[in-house]
């Protein structure tokens, strides 16, 4: 692993190529922690908000604070278990161990680990990172890789043809329009709830074209970004809007954006 130091960006400005190898540190640490959980009927516990959490969970974080604060001690960090370390730092590590916990503890592979570096409140490189069967997803914004390879969005112009995909589907009336969103998943060609990070790496890799979470925290989001758009799709809010500072997310293969917006948000 090589430790690069921001005063090497300085003359490389806007790459996140310098953090890739170490984001991958962090993937390896994070599942070498959850591995030895995975079917091994852990205890779920429930925390305030009545998401369940386990000590796999809460190992991976802890592996990835303790790689970050030692290779870069100036770096702030934000994650789901542990809360903040530095918020005022210009760059976060903003991760989230376990995305899926449901699934992880019901013993499914829909999950996976979120890793993303944000400078000034902006991400420039996300990782999905699926620790059993390794699969490693990677973006800066600009391009995205699994295990290696360029990946791309699939071209989806017409809804009729879409993959739609979503976050718990009895959640998206309590935050927004149902009665469209149950429209729109009969427009499409296909509906499936394979959710959380499972669905924007679908996305990201050509097996989706619409992934939608009626709500986010930024664990959940950041990492998201830069893999979208680096694959060439689209995330906004669930306006069309900045993702960052909206409720819940809308990420699309490009095309069919603004349909599916308009879909959501009928006047």
């Amino acid at each position: 692993m090589t430790v690069v130091t921001e005063a090497s960006l300085v003359s490389n400005p806007g790459k996140a190529d310098a953090f890739f190898d170490f984001a991958r540190h962090l993937a390896d640490l994070s599942a070498g922690a959850i591995k030895p959980y995975y079917r091994a009927n852990v205890v779920v516990e429930t925390k305030a908000d009545q998401s369940p959490v386990t000590i796999a969970d809460r190992e991976a974080e802890q592996v990835m604070r303790q790689a970050i604060m030692q290779a870069y001690p100036e770096h702030g960090i934000l994650g789901e278990e542990y809360g903040h370390h530095q918020p005022d730092a210009p760059y976060q590590w903003v991760l989230d161990p376990i995305d899926g916990t449901k699934s992880f503890v019901s013993g499914s592979y829909l999950f996976g680990t979120l890793i993303a570096l944000v400078k000034d409140s902006r991400p420039i490189l996300g990782v999905i990172n699926q620790p059993i069967f390794d699969d490693f997803l990677i973006g800066d914004g600009r391009r995205a890789w699994l295990n290696g390879k360029p990946v791309h969005v699939r071209p989806c112009p017409n809804l009729a043809d879409a993959v739609m995909l979503n976050t718990d589907h009895w959640n998206v009336g309590n935050y927004h329009n149902a009665a469209a969103f149950e429209a729109l998943s009969r427009r499409v060609k296909r509906y499936n709830n394979w959710g959380d990070c499972h669905g924007y790496y679908l996305l990201a890799t050509g097996g989706a074209d619409i992934m939608t979470d009626p709500v986010m925290n930024l664990w959940d989001l950041m990492a998201l970004i830069p893999i979208v758009e680096g694959a060439g799709g689209r995330i906004t809010d669930w306006h069309g809007r900045d993702p960052i500072s909206g409720c819940g997310v809308i990420a699309t293969a490009g095309a069919i954006h603004d349909q599916v917006v308009a879909a959501l948000n009928p006047a």
